[in-house]
């Protein structure tokens, strides 16, 4: 079952979403990561079926998403440095030494950032489309979020969540998930600025140039598992990896698109927990 959390790291709540099995199989927890404009929500399946196998879950939703905290952009720049030490700091706080981490989505560069600058405390690392080239830039639809006055109006309108989601994933979701997914910008305005401020400050391009270099020394089993019809982003990249890198592994998703864990839960939880139990040659 599925509970929910808050931890309070230095001055600011984090909220989170946890499954602890009552069986379980001794493996490090599982930290699932979201990406824009989503929170932990969308990953509920994923969570429920790694539960059922006896994996221990957490599901962050970031500092401006979602129900965590959302600063004043004075008390926290929203930058991907920020979000990379707020993340580790989450973790020292859950007390959380050894992790397999699941990334997906567009914030999450930032914690592949710490992944790799912290490769030590990463059992296995699994991606689900997220950017991992310089040259990837954010939709138009997201780079709207950051313009001058027009963000202003955008990040203010619940809306944007079941438009966003549902052109990258290509599906509709449900009324009820929708409800969900849309609560945080019914309650303040203060996560609409915080999806402006995240936008404009995360400097993508240079984050991702960070990343490039690091996947030649990266040593961590690592499984790429990719909805090829992402509308958003190319396999192409996730693709050459794979085929350079003998500890990066790639499952391709033939039909999913940028949010796999929304639509396709079943085949993504599969995939995640053959990675995650099979044994180190």
């Amino acid at each position: 079952m599925i509970t929910e959390q808050i931890i309070t790291v230095g001055s600011l709540e984090w909220f989170y979403r946890e499954v602890t099995p009552t069986n379980s199989n001794n493996k490090p927890p599982v930290i699932l990561v979201h990406g824009l404009p989503s929170h932990s929500y969308i990953w509920r399946r994923v969570m429920n079926n790694l539960e059922d196998q006896g994996f221990r879950a957490i599901a962050p939703d970031w500092l401006g998403s979602g129900f965590s905290a959302k600063p004043d952009k004075q008390d926290f720049p929203y930058t991907s440095a920020a979000y990379e030490k707020a993340f580790g700091e989450f973790l020292k706080a859950l007390e959380l030494e050894k992790v397999s981490l699941v990334v997906q989505g567009f914030l999450a560069s930032v914690a592949l950032q710490y992944a790799f600058n912290h490769a030590d405390t990463i059992e296995r690392l699994i991606i689900l489309n997220t950017p991992l080239s310089p040259d990837v830039k954010l939709p138009w639809l997201m780079q709207q979020w950051s313009i001058p006055f027009m963000g202003d109006m955008v990040t203010q309108d619940p809306l944007l969540v079941d438009r966003t989601l549902e052109k990258g994933s290509g599906f509709v979701i449900e009324d009820k998930d929708l409800d969900i997914f849309r609560q945080p910008y019914l309650k303040s305005s203060a996560v609409g600025r915080a999806l402006l401020t995240t936008t404009k400050n995360l400097k993508l391009s240079q984050t991702l140039k960070n990343l490039e270099t690091k996947f030649f020394s990266w040593q961590v089993p690592t499984l790429i598992l990719w909805g090829m019809a992402d509308p958003w982003l190319s396999a192409d990249i996730p693709e050459k990896l794979a085929a350079n890198t003998s500890n990066i592994e790639m499952v391709k998703l033939e039909e999913a698109k940028h949010y796999p864990q929304e639509h396709w839960p079943k085949e993504v939880s599969e995939e995640i927990i053959t990675f995650l139990r099979r044994q180190v040659v």
